[in-house]
């Protein structure tokens, strides 16, 4: 799927939810895609996280 569809798909669903549930529900429904863009980032390898997410050194 582009990236031109998956914009509009998500484009729509914030537009629904503005409508129809208000302002809350839009941000709710932003926070979520951009969670869950990255998550997909991270599976899909684009975003690099292992900077963040280190073990700790044992002393």
């Amino acid at each position: 799927m582009s990236r031109a569809t998956v914009g509009l798909i998500a484009g729509m669903a914030l537009g629904f939810a503005a409508y129809f549930g208000g302002f809350w529900a839009f941000l709710l429904v932003a926070a979520l895609g951009a969670v869950g863009w990255v998550v997909g980032s991270i599976l899909q390898g684009d975003l690099d996280v292992s900077g963040l997410v280190r073990p700790r050194e044992r002393r």
